[in-house]
């Protein structure tokens, strides 16, 4: 697949690495960017042959923010309409709201947290605005010793975007969300591990593959089905207002996950072999 702001490789085990790719420019984010990684998530990443992805960029960043060299509107907004939340909430995918309205980071974290496989940020440089929000709908935040984190909106007078108002507070809790947001801060890697947003930090050249090793780890030997469900349930139930619901979810989960790979799991445990598992995340029951 050809790309114009990033590469996009698959090695054996099924270990994507999507680079973003516009090392000149510190990888900032454009509204090409932005739907080259929405069409990544939402189709290239959803093959069979995908069993996790790793995110990194090219050269010294891993993405600078907004390219704000655009002419016109940088973000890509139409000025021309002023819609209320009943109008975006009922003509979302239409025209002027869908390319006009909608904030394009937003899209492209939806279809991140969408994915059914896990997704690891390797935060390699510099992660600012977009190149910061876009990382907290990936399920693990790794990073090296050269990078920098900032949710600095306040300095433009914008607001966070990309659903990290919903994704922030959940990683970090709500007063170092509001303390970074407000403060409009560049945070060190050790600042960023300290705040609880980052789940380990690595010397430059073992980085990637530190990503790598984790995602390898996580899918090798694993159902897709299963990895694919247990995501589902953990970011939805950690939200819902009582057990019960949770409960419900887990229970159709269990039942299909257990009449599928869940029977060669438990096979290959009696027999002491190696599962073969052969559900596909592509194929995932509804169970809420």
């Amino acid at each position: 697949m050809s790309f114009e702001t990033l590469d996009w490789t698959i090695d054996e085990d099924g270990i994507a690495t999507l680079t973003l790719s516009r090392p000149d420019q510190l990888n900032a984010f454009d509204l090409t960017m932005a739907r080259e990684l929405e069409q990544v998530f939402v189709e290239d990443a959803r093959s069979d042959d995908v069993r996790a992805v790793v995110v990194t960029g090219a050269g010294r960043a891993f993405c600078a923010g907004m390219d704000l060299s655009a002419e016109g509107n940088v973000f890509g907004l139409d000025e021309s309409v002023r819609p209320t939340p009943e109008d975006l909430r009922a003509h979302l995918t239409e025209a002027p709201y869908h390319d006009g309205v909608r904030d394009t980071g937003g899209r492209v974290t939806l279809a991140i947290h969408a994915l059914p496989k896990p997704v690891i940020a390797a935060i390699n440089g510099p992660a600012v605005g977009i190149g910061a929000t876009m990382t907290l709908a990936m399920d693990l935040r790794l990073a090296s010793t050269k990078a920098r984190v900032g949710f600095v909106f306040g300095r433009l007078g914008i607001v966070p975007e990309a659903a990290s108002s919903w994704f922030l507070p959940r990683i970090v809790g709500i007063q170092q969300a509001l303390e970074w947001v407000y403060a409009a801060d560049i945070l060190t890697a050790e600042q960023a591990l300290a705040g609880r947003l980052l789940r380990s930090v690595h010397e430059p050249d073992e980085l990637l593959p530190a990503a790598h090793d984790l995602a390898r780890s996580f899918v090798v030997g694993r159902s897709p089905v299963a990895l694919g469900l247990a995501k589902r349930l953990l970011y939805r139930n950690s939200a819902v207002a009582d057990p019960l619901e949770a409960h419900l979810a887990d229970s159709l989960a269990m039942f299909y996950a257990s009449i599928g790979d869940g029977k060669e799991g438990v096979a290959a445990f009696l027999e002491k072999r190696a599962p073969e598992f052969t559900g596909k995340a592509s194929d995932l029951p509804r169970v809420y």
